[in-house]
């Protein structure tokens, strides 16, 4: 009996070992863009806390390390769904270089994984995949952004809001499942995001918690350059959860001006001639299910009355904004050149050929719980292509002149049932 109850307590003491290293793992591994050119970020979580975040990374070995503190992350005040975060900024990478990376600590080390970094300067062509609200269930697109990501289809990932179907739900589990599904695609690439209506339990805490975008506004509102392109990720959510306050959406709002007047100035604008804005909601659609952008005025377009505006149509168009990527509608759908519900196409053989007014992209159909949503039986004459396929959209910046997109079909088995330029010769403002 003796001998008996001695092993049970070593089975015990060895159980207990075995699950406190697991707890340590590092799972749910993404980068992103740091505030510098020659920064990426890579963000983990794990189950307990190591005391330390390391990231060991190198060219041809890990012979590279750099380190931070990891922070408690606590979901909805529920002490249940504790985790540790980590985020680890890698810094003085070289342009053009394949890294290899793995991130933990002494208790426990996630695999090895790689990225590559931006060329130097301008002179060169991103490739992105763009796509919003995929969900934990049913993620349509996943598969392939898979293949994609590891053929080397892409240099970042755009992600317009609402992940997983929620972050939040189920004490946090199913944000954890999601960013183990996506730890596929975004370990290896920039995975840029925005907040979406989805991420707004708790102010957003998951959101804010879980990603690490440049900037220092808790991923809220962003930019960052790639090649001939300047990106802007902004949170249309501030504009319809006004119960965490205005002070918000009035801060973006002048964030948004400041940054638009410095990449639109001559130098800046021959330097980076394409700006391209991407948020949750947009301000056109047309689809029959009665949501906001159904509507002719969307409080992101026009803004809100009481508080004195603060649209974002006039700021956009006042400064030259090329393309405007939306989510939200469970569909895809491209306009004409357009600004205040007026089409201003360059010419008729081309309508993309300084175009006049900025072009607008809704991508949200990378699958999710909620299904697809329908379109009016009318089309706006300003609706150039509108497809329910599941699916994700690419996007090439060729030079200053020429952008290049298409739309992925997974119901079609990826083949391209969209595409098109946009040649533009003259960049600024359109006033």
């Amino acid at each position: 009996m003796k001998s008996i109850l001695i092993f049970l307590s070593l089975s015990i003491l060895v159980s207990g070992e075995i699950d406190k290293v697991f707890h340590y793992q590092p799972e749910q591994v993404h980068l992103s863009f740091g505030d510098l050119p020659n920064e990426i970020v890579v963000t983990w979580s794990t189950q307990d806390d190591p005391k330390e975040s390391i990231v060991e990374f190198g060219e041809e070995s890990l012979e590279q390390i750099s380190k931070s503190k990891p922070i408690k992350f606590v979901d909805g005040g529920n002490e249940k769904s504790t985790q540790y975060i980590h985020k680890v900024t890698l810094s003085n990478l070289k342009p053009s270089t394949r890294y290899i990376y793995h991130c933990g600590s002494s208790l426990g080390w996630s695999a090895e994984f790689w990225f590559v970094t931006q060329p130097k300067g301008t002179e060169w062509s991103p490739r992105l995949a763009i796509f919003g609200d995929m969900g934990n269930e049913n993620p349509q697109s996943l598969a392939r952004l898979q293949q994609d990501t590891q053929r080397g289809l892409y240099d970042a990932i755009i992600h317009v809001g609402d992940f997983a179907y929620d972050m939040d739900s189920e004490n946090a589990r199913v944000g954890d499942e999601f960013m183990r599904q996506i730890e596929s695609v975004a370990a290896y690439l920039p995975y840029m995001v925005c907040a979406g209506n989805h991420e707004e339990k708790y102010n957003f805490s998951n959101y804010r918690s879980r990603f690490s975008m440049p900037g220092g506004t808790e991923n809220l509102m962003y930019s960052f350059n790639m090649g001939p392109v300047h990106f802007i990720g902004f949170s249309t959510e501030l504009y319809y959860y006004l119960n965490y306050g205005i002070k918000p959406l009035v801060n973006q709002y002048y964030w948004l001006e400041k940054d638009l007047e410095i990449a639109n100035q001559p130098k800046n604008r021959a330097l980076r001639p394409w700006i391209i804005t991407f948020g949750h909601r947009p301000m056109y659609c047309s689809n029959d299910n009665g949501d906001d952008c159904s509507k002719h005025n969307t409080v992101v377009r026009k803004g809100l009355p009481l508080l004195g505006s603060f649209g974002l149509e006039d700021l956009f168009y006042k400064y030259g904004v090329d393309v405007m990527l939306w989510a939200h509608e469970h569909s895809y759908e491209r306009l004409w050149p357009i600004y205040d519900y007026k089409m201003f196409n360059g010419t008729i053989e081309d309508p993309y050929k300084n175009p006049g007014a900025p072009i607008h992209l809704v991508t949200g159909s990378a699958g999710c719980k909620e299904g697809r949503e329908p379109f009016d039986k009318i089309i706006p004459e300003w609706s150039a292509f509108h497809s329910r396929d599941y699916g994700y959209t690419r996007m090439t910046a060729y030079n200053t002149t020429h952008l290049y997109f298409e739309q992925v079909s997974d119901d079609k088995n990826g083949s391209i049932i969209d595409s098109f330029w946009i040649n533009k010769q003259k960049h600024g403002s359109y006033l």
